[in-house]
């Protein structure tokens, strides 16, 4: 097969395909490996078989999108929290699965307290006070106000805006950044839940004197 083949055969069947450089690759590679010509037919079942398992895999976790939608519709304040851009159904239905109903924390900080991203000291027989994250919560609520920040961070102008401020003109590690802008996110989501309120871009900017 040409390259340009090889394109358009994956254009038919993928939604983000490689292009020309990655089908030359391809080509590379194939000339240089080793092929054997026994059992065809049993390689082909058995690919036939992985191709299955995956269709039916991808088949379950449509089903499982389907029913966490249909439960957020069942949630007073998940909707005026997913008209934040770049909060996903899936990273939404996450942190509520793990913190359960937002409104019943007192602030965004208690979120945070529950997810074991608050400051705590530590020692031990080398070194004493130390100021870290406790990290004495749910891990996989980390994971998910983790993610959803990352998302918030390449998609959300404001969190995007106050990244370039805290990174650029603060001078700021990205991580710590990163950090300040999880304990954000927690303050809105709590914040939201609680008031009842809609997502408000103007209170999320940062500054014009801060802008980066």
């Amino acid at each position: 097969m040409k390259p340009d083949e090889i394109v358009a055969g994956w254009k038919s069947l993928m939604k983000r395909q490689p292009g020309l450089k990655k089908a030359y690759l391809l080509l590379n590679v194939v000339r240089k490996s080793v092929g054997t010509g026994q059992a065809i037919d049993a390689y082909k079942f058995h690919l036939e078989q992985l191709l299955e398992e995956y269709d039916l895999a991808v088949h379950q976790l449509e089903r499982v999108e389907c029913a966490i939608k249909e439960e957020l519709l069942k949630i007073p304040y998940a909707q005026k929290l997913l008209m934040i851009k770049g909060i996903s159904e899936i990273s939404l239905a996450g942190i509520l699965g793990e913190a359960g109903d937002l409104s019943g924390f007192s602030h965004g900080n208690s979120l945070l307290r529950h997810a074991g991203l608050h400051l705590a000291e530590a020692s031990s027989g080398k070194w004493k006070d130390q100021i870290v994250l406790s990290k004495r919560g749910r891990s996989r609520l980390r994971r998910f106000l983790y993610l959803a920040t990352m998302s918030l961070m390449m998609n959300n102008p404001e969190f995007k805006a106050i990244h370039s401020n805290n990174v650029k003109k603060k001078k700021m590690k990205k991580m710590k950044s990163i950090m300040k802008l999880i304990g954000k996110l927690a303050r809105i989501l709590v914040g939201i839940a609680r008031k009842n309120e809609s997502y408000c871009a103007e209170k999320v900017q940062p500054l014009p004197d801060q802008a980066a």
